[in-house]
């Protein structure tokens, strides 16, 4: 099935000579011995898919080239080598028209800080992109009412910005770029501004959102936590290159390198991981029979030691059609919490006759 967007080799260089700049990337030169001959590798051979319908997460720390990514993704930065293939079609082979037109009604982008006229109302800056596009002011201020319902700022319409709060503003750009009915939505930090608790607020709005509209949107974040929240899946940048991509336990479980590592270690395991995640598959297949508590392969991580407290025996996972698909022991609770995920260790116990036991399975 054929992606809604793809990156191939993409490479975004600013300075002078950036072909021969990419050529010297392709051969092992890094980025450090490019900034000493001026030039700036902003994106290195950046490669990634996005389905239909997915919140694909690119985060990183500042500089890391993560907002120069997205803004190639629309055509607002120009690629100095590679492809961005969005329903197969090559932005890279558009035309500056052809780009303005495909920003207008089929990728809409959600700003850090809001960008809202503030001479204009609440209905009309909602409304924006669909008057670009010369939609009839009735259908416009329509479907810009919907978009702001949507996202819970019915009665507000004919308010001006100032007389909202910043969380109440960022949904208002969530709005517009919702009324559009853009295919695909870019939003870049675009939560970062806000005071925690809204911050909190707006990405569950966002999750609410997503269970009915299915768009597909690329999310750029530093916050590794929101990241983790959001994403389907994540892509994690450093010094311009994506060093690894795949599911939040993906990473939290299986980091690629030290890097990763690193970033990941303060994360709450508890909000990201799942009964998948944590459960052993080596299972007998009886372990369900006794009619106790039982988790599916999506219990949250809290939620499934709540019911391993309960039981004086492993957690059994049950899938489709009541399939027993693993068991969780009590240790393996434990151990992914503390991440530390290997076998039980043998103790010397100089009372057992063996001189060697194993210390039991909880």
């Amino acid at each position: 099935m054929q992606p809604r967007l793809e990156t191939e080799h993409l490479f975004k260089v600013f300075g002078r000579r950036p072909d021969e700049a990419v050529r010297r990337l392709r051969q092992g030169a890094d980025r450090e011995e490019l900034r000493a001959d001026g030039i700036t590798a902003a994106v290195i051979d950046a490669s990634f898919r996005v389905e239909a319908g997915e919140i694909f997460v690119v985060m990183g720390l500042s500089g890391s080239g993560k907002s120069t990514l997205l803004r190639m993704l629309n055509g607002l930065l120009e690629s100095t080598a590679g492809s961005v293939r969005f329903d197969g079609q090559d932005l890279t082979e558009l035309t500056a028209r052809e780009l303005r037109e495909l920003r207008s009604k089929k990728i809409s982008m959600v700003f850090q800080h809001f960008a809202l006229f503030p001479h204009r109302s609440v209905r009309d800056n909602a409304a924006y992109g669909l008057a670009v596009q010369g939609v009839p002011r009735a259908e416009r201020e329509r479907r810009a009412d919907e978009a702001l319902a949507l996202c819970g700022l019915a009665g507000w319409e004919d308010s001006w910005p100032d007389e909202l709060s910043g969380g109440m503003q960022q949904r208002v750009g969530l709005a517009r770029a919702l009324a559009t009915d853009a295919d695909l939505l870019l939003m870049d930090e675009s939560f970062s501004a806000l005071d925690p608790l809204i911050r909190r607020d707006m990405q569950d709005q966002l999750l609410e959102l997503q269970k009915t509209l299915k768009k597909t949107i690329v999310f750029i974040t530093h916050d590794l936590n929101e990241a983790m929240r959001l994403g389907d899946r994540i892509a994690v940048m450093r010094d311009g290159r994506i060093v690894q991509t795949g599911t939040a336990e993906d990473i939290l479980l299986r980091p690629a390198n030290d890097y990763v590592a690193s970033f990941i270690q303060d994360v709450d395991r508890a909000r990201v991981l799942t009964a998948a995640a944590v459960m052993d598959t080596d299972v007998r297949g009886d372990e369900a029979d006794c009619g106790c508590e039982t988790a599916s392969p999506d219990t949250p991580f809290t939620e499934l030691c709540a019911i391993s407290a309960r039981l004086t025996h492993p957690v059994a996972v049950l899938g489709e059609g009541r399939a027993l698909v693993g068991v969780v022991p009590r240790r393996r609770l434990v151990g992914f919490l503390g991440d530390e995920q290997g076998e039980p260790t043998a103790c010397d116990d100089n009372g057992d006759k063996g001189g060697e036991k194993v210390i039991a399975r909880a």
